[in-house]
């Protein structure tokens, strides 16, 4: 919608916001007319219209088997939009129109924000089921139908309510219909389900709906006062009720078709399994947050045990050794930290790498300097613990192997992620200005541990490559190819 309204027409930014605004909310006005809907918005130079969204009817069939978004229609074609653009009212004038040997119902409505009209919404209703309507039906008609003069006269959509549709309760799951006092008129058959389920023994129709939820919910004063005001359809707010181990989820919709609150419409929705499954998904999220605190500490206490005996070791290689197996597990130390504050088993690891750098730095204090570059990006917890080590290990080599004692020098660790989201890689590259390689080493079947450990992790864990080639200009590069997964949007 934002390429075709730029493109097309005159309208700035806080209009094209209103139109958003309004097309997050239209599917209840889609549902409650039976009908689908489409925007059309005049074009720069006002001779034609173009299409700029769609939305069909969860409650009956469409009019509409093609996609009419991006259409343009000259000005004079469609007269009942012409009337409703010039004259700013809602016109139901004219004979059904035939689409595919299907009868279809017309009705313009002009979409105005703060005294302008902004475009006009196409109301097609398929009439090929019509039939005599039930009360059910005339409710939702005459809902529809005050809708519609709210929006033609700017007051719907609510500019201070933002509303979650995924999340919000739908035509289908539930209706109340208030009269302006907020005593229930019509409730559906799923409304009355959802407040029986929280105990109500009576009819709703001829009640205040207000009163008769606060008396279902549990008793808390304050919160009381304020559920009979949400309850009695005062003002656009959403609320959930919960009694009984049962979740009711209500949203409250004043209409105003002609700028005095004549009533209210109130949506609902039983949430109970919803929130029951959202109990349990925190539950357990808490709980593997708390295992991987645990590992972390446990792994912490290894290290410094490891650290006291390397103290008392004699022996400067077995030191040496016990203070690389030291490092070898803070490394994986830090993913588990890391993960024990995430939501998911996913990491951003360009925080562990930074913190990699530090720790593996403190073997040569002020001598080498450490870098990053580029961007790791989050990572699955199975790559990013190996990636890790990996990191670890490639570092302490270039630090012990590329510098001799009191030499100074540069290190720097280059990240890149590429390839599709199906097939996403990351590309690490370890470089550093030191001495470079051996003649003749080949880095595939040297003997040295840090680089069998390399080897088997990337080649093995992780199913990428690894490799290190001499920098011309002098120094080591160590280059690693990852398969990863695609970050989540």
């Amino acid at each position: 919608m934002n390429d075709l309204v730029r493109q097309h027409t005159a309208l700035d930014d806080a209009d094209l916001e209103w139109l958003h605004l309004l097309v997050s909310e239209w599917q209840l006005l889609s549902d409650l007319s039976f009908a689908d809907l489409v925007l059309w918005v005049p074009t720069l130079d006002g001779t034609r219209y173009v299409s700029v969204a769609q939305m069909r009817p969860n409650t009956g069939p469409t009019s509409y088997q093609d996609d009419m978004v991006g259409h343009l229609v000259p000005r004079g074609r469609r007269p009942m939009l012409d009337a409703a653009l010039d004259e700013g009212r809602i016109v139901r004038e004219g004979d059904p129109e035939w689409r595919e040997e299907v009868p279809v119902r017309v009705e313009s409505i002009p979409v105005r924000r703060e005294g302008r009209v902004l475009g006009v919404i196409a109301r097609n209703t398929n009439l090929l089921t019509v039939r005599t309507p039930s009360r059910l039906e005339l409710t939702y008609l005459q809902s529809a139908s005050d809708l519609a003069q709210m929006i033609a006269a700017g007051a719907f959509p609510f500019p201070d309510q933002q509303v979650d549709m995924d999340a919000s309760p739908r035509v289908g799951d539930g209706l109340i219909r208030l009269d302006a006092e907020g005593v229930v008129q019509y409730a559906s058959p799923n409304a009355l389900s959802a407040y029986h389920r929280l105990g109500l023994a009576a009819d709703l129709v001829g009640h205040h709906l207000g009163q008769a939820t606060a008396e279902l919910a549990p008793s808390r004063a304050p919160v009381d006062e304020a559920l009979v005001t949400l309850a009695s359809g005062w003002a656009p707010r959403e609320t959930e009720v919960e009694n009984n181990d049962c979740v009711v989820q209500l949203r409250a919709i004043p209409l105003k078709p002609k700028g005095t609150r004549i009533g209210s419409l109130v949506l609902l929705r039983d949430v109970t399994e919803l929130r029951r499954r959202e109990r349990e998904l925190i539950t357990k999220d808490a709980t593997i947050r708390e295992i991987h605190h645990r590992v972390k500490n446990n792994l912490q206490t290894v290290a410094a045990l490891l650290r006291l005996q390397a103290r008392r070791m004699e022996s400067d290689q077995g030191r040496e050794a016990l203070e690389e197996a030291v490092r070898r597990v803070g490394s994986i130390a830090i993913v588990h930290e890391t993960l024990s504050q995430n939501l998911d088993e996913r990491v951003e690891f360009d925080e562990i790498a930074d913190r990699v750098l530090a720790m593996v730095a403190e073997i040569s204090p002020g001598r080498v300097a450490g870098r990053r570059s580029g961007r790791f990006g989050i990572l699955d917890a199975e790559v990013a613990t190996p990636l890790s080590m990996v990191l670890t290990e490639i570092l302490q080599n270039a630090l012990e192997h590329g510098f001799g004692p009191g030499e100074t020098g540069t290190v720097e660790v280059t990240a890149v992620r590429g390839g599709t989201r199906t097939d996403a890689r990351l590309l690490v590259t370890v470089q550093d200005d030191g001495r470079g390689l051996p003649s003749g080493f080949d880095p595939q079947v040297a003997g040295n541990l840090g680089l069998q450990i390399v080897r088997t992790l990337v080649e093995g864990e992780l199913g990428g490559t690894f490799d290190m080639v001499p920098v011309p200009e002098g120094g080591t590069r160590v280059l690693l190819d990852i398969p990863v997964r695609g970050e989540k949007n």
